[in-house]
């Protein structure tokens, strides 16, 4: 890969020495998260999407959780210290982030915000999240991700009955 081929998820953890690897695939917005995983050739629960909603403080938090899981919301807001918090429209996404839906990653955003992961991300040796475009995802550490991020763990998914 080229220096003028790495996004700006890259040159984040270039710049701060943190080891990654990546992985490209025909980029298409329509494929799902657990098509990625197996095109990935991984299982679902180590790949992870992210998603970004608003309190009702008005305060923005981003959420890491596995691409078959859906975010808890009463739970994200827990975590977040909110009464409630919603998902943003997908039409704010790129301003407010620089990211485009299907490549939202949590690292490089154009602001910080506060960021939490699903607990069991922690498990893994290697989780995948986008790497700040579609069509590619890194494969990354997942301390190295709370490092990097500083994001908080928490149990953030809907359960399944």
């Amino acid at each position: 890969m080229k220096a003028n081929d790495k996004t700006n998820v890259m040159r984040v953890l270039d710049g701060k020495k943190i080891e990654y690897s990546s992985h490209a695939y025909e980029p298409d917005a329509r494929l799902t998260g657990e098509e990625i995983a197996g095109i990935l050739g991984e299982e679902p629960d180590k790949v992870f999407k992210t998603l970004v909603t608003q309190g009702k403080s008005n305060t923005y938090y981003v959420f890491v959780v596995p691409v078959k899981e859906e975010l808890d919301l009463k739970k994200a807001a827990k975590a977040a210290g909110e009464k409630a918090v919603s998902m943003i429209k997908q039409k704010e996404l790129l301003p407010l982030t620089g990211y485009v839906h299907g490549g939202c990653s949590p690292i490089g955003m154009k602001k910080q915000f506060k960021t939490f992961i699903h607990e069991t991300a922690t498990g893994y040796e290697k989780i995948y999240v986008s790497a700040g475009k579609v069509g590619l995802q890194i494969e990354i550490s997942p301390d190295d991700l709370i490092k990097v991020v500083g994001c908080a763990s928490a149990d953030l998914i809907v359960e399944n009955n």
